[in-house]
């Protein structure tokens, strides 16, 4: 991996570099996707299995286009017992994190007659997009599924690319099962995402659609914000290792590399005070490419968007983390929790050297689906706030209202706005 000392100009052009990854950069496909989903707006189930054939390369009709109790058996019989378990642990974790954030409705009366309160209403129905084929991850099924459920969604949908023989990925079923979706549609890409934004004769139309996807994905909930909400554009997966010389170079570089596996566009980086850590850091990663089974993979990850940055101080390098404000941050120094109160920005921290990446994605509970590219410093993960929508509530006598209805009436004609003004003198004439 490339070493590089952190200065002004060095931290500007790798922010740069690493904004290259984010779907928005990636706008010349936009017009393919759009032509997609108005072709699924338009035609409904015609157009989402003639894209299903195109891309998919399997026929899917309105008799099969949706999963059977029997194929979810089969796929229970297929997967191995102990990943069954693995699956209801993790499940069981995710459960009591999120149950943690629900929020209930809250009501304040005043002796004068004033009642105000907020109201918390599950969404009604929600769509979860799942990759299929090599990208088929049933972890990213019980994050995405399981805080909806906690939520109190009504009707959960999981869409997920067929195979070629028209079945879906086992570990998806199961874990789609065991997170308590609702229903599962065998559709993948763009058209997956429009059938859901716009409902055909098959797919419900859901009010919010959640999941991970390829670029097309992204660009296709990007298009059809607005008409239904979405979680986020979710870019390529990172990782930034915060670390002091007290840090094992051996952990380290594993941590680095088990992103960079991912995909090309995959970033790992590590900030450190110390150059001899650096180097050993770049020693291990090289002798993990050796045995890797992604090596390939991991290999154009770190040339493309792979650093070792050499800070002059711990405040250097906790400003650059804070800086790049990556979907991953873990912290390996003497003292990772007074580090962790410094960092601002950050998907999920993961503190001290037994606290790796992989735990939060599959066992620990908190959700892995994260901001990226930097939207950490605005975003949060998902999370039960997700699934819910908020009304306030406002109740006043006529006893409450007499003492401010001047004001209100002045500041509304202060706007211009009489027939503001109006509808609260006309009680009061």
């Amino acid at each position: 991996m490339r070493i590089i000392e952190l200065n002004e100009t060095t931290r500007k052009n790798i922010m740069v570099d690493l904004l290259k990854r984010s779907p928005g950069q990636y706008e010349e496909y936009a017009d393919k996707v759009n032509r997609i989903i108005n072709d699924v707006r338009m035609n409904g189930d015609k157009a989402l299995f003639a894209y299903t054939k195109e891309f998919d390369k399997v026929d899917i009709d309105k008799s099969n286009v949706r999963v059977t109790e029997e194929e979810i058996k089969r796929a229970y019989e297929k997967t191995d017992p102990k990943i069954i378990d693995i699956i209801r642990k993790a499940r069981k974790n995710i459960e009591d994190y999120h149950a943690k954030q629900k929020q209930n409705s809250w009501f304040d009366a005043s002796k004068e007659g004033i009642i105000l309160g907020q109201k918390v209403t599950p969404i009604e129905k929600v769509g979860v997009y799942v990759p299929g084929g090599k990208a088929a991850y049933p972890s990213t099924v019980l994050m995405d599924v399981i805080p909806a459920k906690v939520a109190g969604v009504e009707r959960i949908i999981v869409l997920t690319p067929p195979d070629k023989d028209g079945s879906v990925y086992a570990g998806t079923l199961v874990a789609a099962k065991e997170a308590g979706a609702d229903e599962i549609y065998k559709a993948g890409g763009a058209q997956a995402i429009a059938a859901m934004a716009f409902g055909t004769e098959s797919i419900p139309k859901v009010d919010k659609i959640v999941g991970p996807g390829n670029i097309y994905v992204a660009l296709a909930k990007k298009a059809v914000y607005g008409h239904v909400s979405i979680d986020s554009i979710a870019g390529p997966s990172e990782i930034l290792v915060l670390a002091d010389e007290t840090a094992n170079p051996r952990y380290v570089a594993a941590d680095l590399l088990s992103q960079a596996e991912h995909d090309e566009l995959a970033s790992s980086i590590l900030v450190t005070t110390s150059r001899e850590l650096a180097e050993k850091v770049s020693e291990e990663a090289d002798k993990f490419l050796k045995t890797l089974s992604r090596s390939g993979i991991i290999k154009k990850s770190l040339d493309n968007y792979g650093y070792i940055l050499l800070a002059g101080n711990m405040e250097e390098a906790i400003e650059t983390a804070n800086e790049i404000a990556s979907e991953h941050l873990e912290i390996m120094t003497k003292d990772p929790f007074a580090v962790m109160t410094k960092i601002k920005n950050a998907g999920a921290i993961f503190i001290g050297e037994y606290s790796s990446e992989p735990l939060g994605d599959y066992m620990a509970g908190p959700n892995h689906t994260l901001p990226t590219n930097g939207t950490a410093k605005f975003f949060s993960p998902l999370g039960v706030d997700d699934f819910v929508k908020k009304s306030s509530i406002i109740s006043y006598s006529r006893e409450a209202l007499e003492c401010i209805h001047e004001d209100i009436e002045a500041f509304a004609m202060s706007e211009g706005l009489d027939a503001h003004a109006n509808s609260i003198k006309v009680r009061f004439s």
